[in-house]
């Protein structure tokens, strides 16, 4: 880990903007050295010194995509542990007011999905589940993510609940490298 990062707030903020059926997703392509890199994720990034969750969230939507949000909803808490890398402690966000006309991304391309589709796109594995939940209109959740060096899922603990992680395997059941869950 480089100075840079060891120096970065734990605590993060990720949104879900919403609008007719999609959400607004940012293809990380931009950034050098990018644990998200090639990945879709939603919005967001690290607190800066004396901000709530909420002042964190409004100013990185901002400054990602140029929108002002009007209405948002507190989703879930996400604590990501990496090996070799602190842990990270994660506000999600879904929102579906906003106002502003959505500006180029210095991390990488915004673009609206459909819900349909956004499982389609090149995720982090438990991103999936985040998704599931917000499907199945959880108010609110708590959700443990552990990730190895080579960044396979290897725990989710969902509210107090330890979850059962299989390999997902192919049409002729060769593992293709991801990692499912039963809840």
């Amino acid at each position: 880990m480089d100075k840079k990062q060891s120096e970065r707030s734990r605590l993060t903020t990720l949104c879900y903007i919403e609008r007719e059926n999609q959400y607004l997703m940012l293809h990380r392509i931009s950034k050098k050295n990018d644990v998200n890199k090639d990945k879709w994720i939603g919005v967001g990034g690290h607190f800066e010194e004396g901000e709530s969750p909420e002042d964190c969230l409004l100013r990185e939507v901002k400054e990602e995509t140029g929108l002002i949000l009007t209405a948002c909803r507190f989703r879930g808490i996400v604590t990501f542990c990496f090996e070799d890398y602190p842990t990270e402690y994660m506000c999600l966000y879904t929102a579906d007011g906003f106002e502003g006309k959505i500006k180029e991304c210095d991390e990488g391309r915004l673009e609206w999905v459909d819900k349909s589709e956004v499982k389609n796109l090149n995720l982090w594995d438990g991103d999936l589940l985040f998704f599931d939940l917000l499907e199945q209109g959880r108010p609110f959740f708590s959700l443990k993510l552990c990730y190895n060096k080579e960044y396979v899922w290897q725990e989710a603990v969902l509210d107090g609940r330890r979850l059962e992680l299989f390999p997902i395997c192919d049409k002729e059941g060769k593992p293709t490298g991801h990692v499912g869950y039963k809840i």
